[in-house]
C-alpha cells in the first residue's frame, strides 16, 4: 500500500491523504482516518487506518508542512 499527500488548496478540502493498492485507491480524512472516497478492500482500509492511528500526529504535521510549502518528512510504514 502506497500512501501519498498532495496539496493544492482548491482540491484538498477537507485535508486527506491517498492510499493505493494495486489498481485500487482510497482517500482518507487526516482527522478521522476514515476512507471518504475509494474502492479499497476492507483489509486494505483497515491496514491504512491502523497505520494512520499510529502515525496520525506525523500525518498532521506533514500536512501542515506541505500546506505551507515546506519539505515534508517520510513516515515509517506499518510494521
Amino acid at each position: 500500500i502506497t500512501i501519498r499527500m498532495y496539496f493544492q488548496s482548491s482540491e484538498h478540502n477537507p485535508p486527506h491523504f491517498r492510499a493505493q493498492f494495486q489498481d485500487r485507491e482510497g482517500s482518507f480524512d487526516i482527522t478521522t482516518g476514515e476512507m471518504t472516497v475509494g474502492d479499497l478492500d476492507t483489509r486494505q482500509q483497515r491496514l491504512v487506518q491502523a497505520w494512520w492511528e499510529i502515525h496520525k500526529d506525523e500525518v498532521r504535521a506533514n500536512w501542515d508542512l506541505i500546506r505551507n510549502g515546506e519539505a515534508h518528512f517520510k513516515i515509517n510504514p506499518l510494521q
